[in-house]
């Protein structure tokens, strides 16, 4: 959606404590979920899970939080050091250590006598002619306590483990066929600790955390964002080298400049320095020439003094310092950062100024210059400035803010300096480094006295706030004081202030007014962009409140040329005229324009305006039926609010509608309830009507029809009271009317269908009045008319038929199937879910493919239609949701077979998934877990 510049920018405060395992905060855990879900399954179905990856990387965290979800097992536990690795049998003592000695009762006297010795419980050693009956009495002990109880192995940093125990654990992993034995193991990457696992054994190499897992890990230090991406960068996703780095930032004095090198704690500076120091002097020069330059190469390195460059990155490799291959790449960011920090500053000064020579890019040249040149320098502030202005057209604001403060720094030109700090605040704006912009405009309100200067600083506190413009209430008077009458400043704050108007008080009516003020004065000060933002803002705010004049205000915003920071702007005229197209119905031309402005804004765009072409393409994927698609742009959404300061309410509004349409309901109510929490802290008027829409249609999909009412009421009444009637903004009226008649408020429904057609004949919403033709048809029937509402049904299906919304079409059928199976009609029933059922299938919309499915599991094979938390079976799809019933019959897998007409191989396959979502061993459970949930009438 259009929403305020700086709109979807708000309050970010650390995640909700929550427990830790392993040392490393539960959110890190849940973060991991796909890596954790696949490595229960392998558990589940008997197998073993190997866990690989660097040290610090979370094995042992993921290792603890596996075992303990395991029940009914014996755990037998080893967690090994590299000190102990030479103390033979020390894992085998550990992992017997709490089995007492009557489990070795029954072994033979010779058999017994080696174990007892190898565990120390007894004083004469083991002979070496003892080693065949120690492997057997070691197989018979695991083979006893497999009897009582299934045995999980839980092996910690096994490239620690003792050699004998070693490979008296691979004697019993190849001989555990047939027993209830499992293994856990975590090992450094490349040790090859399959082989301790009984088989079939999974392996999973951990990936690193990504910069959103960092942020929660790092929650509860609070640490700016910009800061936060440099200590994922640095930790290279590692949570334990993110965890120490954080820890030093917290005992850091003073404020965080998130452009300066990250505080390295002395237990990680050690660790880098100690592999470092192992190179011969020239490699370490070569490598300190390679960490200070952007793109390193030989033929540079060789350029820039270093003429053994070969030979010092062949050392460096050899060392595990440098990745393999032909670029020059470290194996780890933080081996880069170490080095540079240590190395004398006469050696990192020699450094530049040699990059500084053979360098061709002016942006990064300009950057070696400034820094072996710290004092002020007209050229080198010149340059950088070029620099700056180079980045800024590259598409590079974040470089183009850094640039342009040294640019300030170096400058002899007083007059000058102010203006490239605001220049530097305005691109770091761009580059979505809000912190770093309010910090530069509160240090330019602190001296500067030109109105000018000043109005220009004000306005960067503001776009910096996002939805905490509600909490800048006293900015606006006082740049309104220093704009004075002067309408070429007086036009962005009064631009400024419809956003205000709309945003936090809710009052579109008073948005229109003030964008048609800063409109007028911003014409009147010949300032085209400030005009052009403000007309879009005034169109935005005619069509919700639906007066005809917004066609004509739109034309104007779009007329003659674009400025291109317009162009790419979402608060500009080209993104609303996506959302003009869709209004109309022209779903395809929406997409069309959506898709070329991400294109251009992702080359040379702001941060807020990709998320919002993210978010307003992922809006327009459901529409088309592209469900998959629509949850990529969502999570892409996600991912982008958390790795900067944008608000993540619209994100997480994104992901809901995308959860409801092609994913899970429960993660989808779960990201809407999310959504308004953020909105609701936020203040945010825009869009808490759009994430309390998107928690009712989940719950009126889910089955609660009351909770959907409670929250479509509150969508109703905020649009009432901001004075919006245009119904295909939003789209929500079809889904409250439908929430209404289930639970009864039948008058309530038709009044507001009534209403809505009304505004919707008005405006020529086609799209919108074939849908409330379907909550009409269910009003009908509410009235006991059904043979009224299946006539209405048909002519909602017809025109959606005809529409660009096959999800609508598909709930319309859906809908008809209902009232026929309630008309005792199945043929015809059967043949209209049937068409939804291929309608879902084909969009890939899974919450509607199962409800479609559950409606014919009703008719054909009788199971009750559920979708609320309380059913057990909500879970699986329409084919296993049979199985499970007919199981619960006592149908062999022949018979159930037969009765679906589908493979045996297929009822295997359907019960093997099944027993895996339902956490469960057996077909009595299963039959125990459906026979509870299948409906009482049962169809001959």
């Amino acid at each position: 959606m259009t929403e305020a510049i700086g709109a979807v920018r708000g309050r970010t405060g650390p995640p909700t404590a929550a427990g830790s395992v392993g040392g490393l905060s539960a959110h890190a855990l849940v973060d991991r979920g796909p890596l954790l879900a696949e490595a229960r399954a392998q558990l589940a179905t008997g197998g073993s899970v190997l866990l690989t990856g660097p040290a610090g990387i979370g094995k042992s965290t993921l290792l603890s939080a596996l075992a303990a979800e395991v029940t009914g097992h014996r755990i037998l536990r080893c967690a090994l050091s590299e000190t102990e690795r030479h103390l033979p049998f020390l894992g085998l003592i550990d992992l017997l250590a709490g089995t007492g000695d009557e489990i070795f009762h029954a072994l033979p006297a010779p058999q017994r006598a080696a174990l007892e010795s190898a565990l120390l419980r007894r004083s004469d050693p083991v002979g070496e002619r003892d080693g065949l009956g120690l492997r057997m009495a070691v197989l018979a002990t695991f083979r006893a306590l497999c009897a009582s109880d299934p045995v999980l192995i839980v092996v910690d940093d096994a490239q620690w483990l003792d050699a004998p125990s070693a490979e008296l654990l691979a004697f019993i992993a190849r001989r555990a066929r047939g027993m209830p034995l499992r293994a856990l193991v975590g090992q450094r990457s490349g040790a090859g600790g399959t082989r301790l696992c009984p088989p079939p054994v999974r392996a999973f190499d951990v990936p690193p955390m990504t910069a959103a897992e960092i942020t929660r890990l790092l929650g509860e230090r609070e640490l700016p964002r910009a800061v936060l991406a440099k200590v994922h960068r640095a930790s290279g996703g590692n949570p334990f080298f993110a965890v120490e780095l954080g820890r030093a930032l917290a005992e850091h004095d003073g404020p965080l400049d998130p452009a300066a090198p990250l505080p390295v704690p002395d237990s990680l500076r050690s660790l880098m320095l100690g592999r470092l120091l192992a190179l011969s002097a020239g490699a370490r020069r070569t490598l300190l020439t390679a960490c200070a330059v952007a793109r390193p190469t030989i033929a540079l390195l060789r350029g820039a003094g270093c003429p053994g460059a070969d030979a010092d990155l062949a050392e460096a490799r050899e060392a595990g310092i440098v990745a393999p291959g032909e670029g020059v790449r470290f194996t780890h960011p933080l081996l880069a950062d170490v080095l540079y920090a240590e190395a004398p500053e006469r050696d990192r000064l020699a450094v530049h100024a040699a990059l500084a020579d053979v360098v061709t890019d002016p942006v990064e040249r300009a950057r070696h210059l400034a820094l072996v040149s710290p004092g002020r320098d007209a050229e080198v502030a010149a340059t950088l400035g070029e620099a700056a202005a180079a980045a800024r057209r590259r598409g590079a604001p974040a470089a183009a803010a850094r640039l342009g403060l040294l640019a300030a720094d170096r400058t002899t030109r007083a007059e000058e300096e102010t203006g490239l700090r605001l220049t530097a605040a305005e691109d770091a704006l761009a580059a979505g480094e809000y912190a770093l912009a309010r910090g530069i405009a509160e240090e330019v309100l602190a001296h500067a006295s030109i109105p000018a200067e000043r109005v220009r600083a004000w306005i960067v506190l503001l776009d910096s706030g996002g939805q905490a413009l509600a909490e800048l209430d006293d900015v606006f008077p006082r740049a309104l004081a220093d704009a004075r009458d002067d309408p070429a400043l007086l036009a962005p704050l009064h631009y400024r202030l419809a956003w205000r108007a709309w945003l936090v008080k809710g009052s579109a009516a008073r948005a229109l007014d003030e964008a048609a003020t800063a409109a007028r004065l911003a014409a009147e000060a010949d300032d085209r962009r400030t005009e052009v933002l403000a007309l879009t803002k005034q169109a935005l705010a005619e069509f919700g409140t639906g007066r005809p004049a917004a066609e004509r205000t739109l034309e104007r915003a779009l007329a003659g040329p674009q400025d291109p920071a317009i162009r790419f702007d979402h608060n500009g005229p080209v993104y609303l005229r996506h959302r003009h197209h869709l209004l109309h119905d022209r779903v395809e031309e929406a997409r069309a324009e959506l898709r070329s402005l991400t294109y251009a804004v992702r080359q040379r765009g702001a941060v807020e305006s990709l998320f919002m072409c993210l978010y307003g393409s992922s809006q327009v994927e459901i529409f088309r039926g592209r469900c998959d698609r629509a949850l990529d742009l969502a999570e892409q959404c996600l991912r982008l609010a958390e790795d900067s300061e944008l608000s993540r309410g619209p994100a997480w509004c994104a992901v809901a509608f995308a959860e409801a349409a092609g994913g899970s309901l429960d993660r989808a109510l779960s990201a809407a309830e999310r959504g308004v929490a953020h909105n609701e802290d936020d203040g945010d008027l825009l869009f808490l009507p759009h994430s309390l829409h998107a928690a009712g249609h989940i719950r009126l999909l889910r089955g609660d029809a009351a909770g959907a009412a409670e929250a479509l009421r509150r969508v109703r009444r905020l649009e009432r009271t901001q004075g919006l009637v245009e119904p295909a903004m939003r789209r929500w009226h079809a889904d409250l009317a439908e929430a209404l008649v289930a639970t009864g408020a039948t008058d309530e429904a038709a009044e507001l269908i009534e209403e809505t057609r009304r505004n919707a004949v008005r405006l020529g919403r086609r799209g919108v009045l074939a849908v409330l033709e379907r909550a009409s048809a269910l009003v009908t029937a509410a009235r006991g008319d059904l043979e009224g509402a299946a006539e209405g049904l048909t002519r909602a299906v017809d025109a959606l038929a005809a529409s660009p919304y096959p999800l609508e079409e598909g709930r319309t059928r859906l809908e008809l199937g209902r009232l026929r199976t309630r008309m005792n009609d199945p043929a015809t029933a059967r043949e209209s879910l049937r068409a939804a059922h291929r309608i879902f299938s084909r969009t890939k919309a899974a919450p509607w493919v199962a409800a479609v499915a559950a409606e014919l599991d009703h008719l054909d094979v009788g199971v009750r239609r559920t979708t609320g938390e309380t059913d057990p079976l909500r879970t699986l799809t329409g084919v296993e949701r049979r199985v499970a019933v007919l199981v619960a019959d006592g149908a062999t897998n022949r018979e159930i077979a037969t009765r679906l007409f589908v493979s045996v191989k297929t009822v295997e396959a359907a019960l093997t998934r099944t027993y895996r979502k339902l956490g469960i061993r057996s077909r009595v459970d299963l039959a125990r877990l459906a026979a509870a949930h299948r409906s009482g009438d049962r169809p001959g």
